[in-house]
């Protein structure tokens, strides 16, 4: 599946199961989440791209922890 930086994602498995989170960087194997809270962008957390679901979600422009935030609460 490809998800692309600034995508919106679904997480499936793991301690962030349920929880909505913002693609910060992809790789190879792996794509880099944050929510703005826990895991910041300067610290996002690695995880299998198997593990989360794509929301159809993109963000238009790269954002700050604080609007990452305000925009996880909205939805």
């Amino acid at each position: 599946m490809g998800f692309t930086e600034g995508q919106f994602v679904l997480c499936t498995a793991g301690r962030e199961k349920g929880k909505l989170m913002y693609i910060v960087k992809t790789d190879e194997k792996y794509v880099y989440l944050a929510d703005g809270k826990e895991r910041t962008l300067s610290k996002a957390k690695r995880k299998n791209p198997k593990h989360v679901k794509s929301t159809g979600i993109k963000a238009d422009k790269m954002l700050t922890d604080k609007m990452l935030r305000s925009f996880l609460r909205e939805v």
